[in-house]
């Protein structure tokens, strides 16, 4: 009775915690899969837009859907800015960068829709616009191609559109943006939602950390002509 009841305990833990766990891409990662759309053709033009936007301004999928020409505008250095409307029809303006901007201007030139402002940015084949599924449809594409070239990648999915979201959060927190500003970015209601990943970032960290420390305190130590040449690839202030 005892033993079954601990293991009723531990298995609605397992789930509690594995209900909390987020992933991301790594940089690697997210150089691959800009890397797998090809420009050269409609749908693969439209894709590395599509990823190139999610990233830039960690919008929601279906926030993606919703973007309309109208909802591109630009500041006085010319970067785009989206209106994006999430949760609850609440409605946010997130900048992005200038790499982004350029190939979403001239995605929607293309289309040749600027002067259509209800027109939707990003079509399916069928459709004005895109679904979430679609959208999802898109990412496991190309999360298995890449994960067929590189099958050392991609290894802490699954990937869905939300882990692009998931990676904006982690590299802006990386890149030293206070909590508050994310959380304006994404669309938060609350900053205890954004401190999730702040726990993602430090398991970047660890991971980094536990791989430096593979490569320079591995048990069997070079011998000292070893180390020398390897000491003119590391950083003075580590000796």
């Amino acid at each position: 009775m005892f033993q079954s009841s601990l293991a009723r305990i531990a298995k609605k833990s397992f789930r509690r915690v594995k209900g909390k766990q987020r992933s991301s891409f790594t940089r690697t990662e997210l150089e691959i899969l800009f890397s797998l759309p090809d420009p050269t053709e409609k749908l693969g033009w439209r894709d590395l837009v599509l990823l190139s936007v999610m990233y830039s301004s960690g919008a929601r999928a279906q926030e993606i859907c919703s973007l309309t020409v109208k909802d591109v505008m630009h500041d006085e250095k010319g970067n785009a800015i989206l209106a994006l409307t999430g949760k609850g029809e609440k409605s946010r303006r997130v900048k992005i960068t200038m790499d982004a901007t350029q190939l979403l201007d001239k995605y929607i030139t293309y289309r040749r829709i600027r002067d259509q402002p209800d027109r939707y940015v990003f079509p399916s084949q069928r459709n004005t616009c895109l679904s979430v599924p679609a959208i999802e449809e898109i990412f496991a594409k190309y999360i298995t191609m890449a994960k067929a070239a590189h099958p050392d990648k991609f290894c802490s999915g699954p990937y869905t559109p939300h882990v692009m979201r998931h990676t904006t959060a982690t590299h802006l927190i990386e890149a030293g943006v206070p909590l508050a500003v994310v959380k304006n970015i994404l669309g938060h209601s609350s900053i205890q939602t954004t401190q999730i990943y702040l726990n993602i970032s430090q398991q970047t960290v660890d991971r980094s950390m536990e791989k430096w420390n593979k490569k320079w305190f591995a048990k069997n130590s070079p011998d000292e002509s070893a180390l020398l040449q390897e000491k003119k690839s590391i950083p003075d202030f580590l000796w």
